[in-house]
């Protein structure tokens, strides 16, 4: 399963992965799209190809949207305790306008529509949010897990973020795409020893951090952890030995010569030019 913002919703991206057998792709979809049904069958033979696409689908006209194929009501308690009310509206089948290149006619998706309201008020707390789901599997998933699927998106984005600040994810530069992976690897595996070692760690803020000074904070981030984590590795100790001078090295052998690094074209980005300044030219 992959789950991305609105940025991966175009039809680019999804018809690269819509035919994949065991891909499901659940992307959130910008209010302003405008969707189609599926075309109704016609029995008698009509001149050129059938039809692809049906009625409109707009998200932001009520009018436009027929009768849900599925709504889930349940609730949820955020981290804070507060009690909120999920509903989840689902159309089946829905389709995309696609192009000659694209043919996304030929991957219909399941619309899902989330929204969370205030279980005394009712009032709609934030705006509805929309999600695309394709996949020839997605049907497998009930809509609780493809919402919480992609909830847990954010949680990802924390961890990039934190990787590439605090250790060091995209320092290493290499032309070799292998040693790239590998490294990527390392900061993993040093996210999980933070992870692992959340509950050993003593509370350590900053002075200027006055909500970090509770004796018992609530919750410990991936960053205060790192603070004392050189106390608990210490303690741990290394099976390797003190390193030791050995003079200076040989360096290469004569006649060895390394493979010089392959050249790219640089890609520049340049300024569109528009129709009407082309023609007045």
């Amino acid at each position: 399963m992959l789950a991305a913002d609105s940025y991966y919703s175009q039809r680019q991206f999804l018809d690269a992965l819509g035919s994949k057998p065991n891909a499901i792709i659940v992307t959130r979809a910008r209010s302003n799209r405008v969707f189609y049904r599926q075309p109704e069958a016609v029995e008698a033979v009509q001149r050129g190809h059938r039809r692809w696409y049906g009625e409109r689908f707009d998200l932001k006209d009520e009018a436009t949207w027929h009768d849900a194929d599925e709504i889930v009501e349940t609730s949820l308690t955020t981290r804070r305790g507060r009690n909120l009310d999920l509903t989840i509206t689902c159309w089946h089948q829905m389709l995309m306008r696609g192009t000659k290149e694209y043919p996304m006619h030929q991957h219909p998706f399941t619309l899902l529509r989330v929204q969370i309201t205030e279980p005394t008020t009712g009032k709609l707390l934030w705006r509805p949010m929309w999600l695309i789901v394709m996949g020839q599997r997605r049907h497998e998933l009930t809509l609780m897990d493809l919402t919480n699927a992609y909830r847990q998106r954010f949680d990802l984005e924390h961890m990039l973020r934190f990787g590439k600040q605090r250790l060091l994810m995209g320092s290493f530069q290499t032309p070799d795409v292998e040693h790239e992976e590998n490294w990527v690897q390392l900061t993993k595996l040093a996210y999980v020893q933070l992870w692992a070692a959340r509950e050993l760690v003593d509370n350590l803020p900053r002075p200027w951090e006055k909500y970090y000074h509770k004796k018992y904070h609530h919750s410990i981030t991936p960053s205060l952890v790192q603070r004392d984590f050189y106390r608990i590795i210490r303690q741990i100790g290394t099976p390797a030995k003190t390193p030791k001078p050995r003079g200076f090295s040989a360096g290469r052998m004569p006649g060895n010569l390394r493979e010089k690094r392959k050249r790219h074209p640089v890609i520049k980005k340049g300024k569109k030019i528009k129709s009407s300044s082309r023609w007045t030219a």
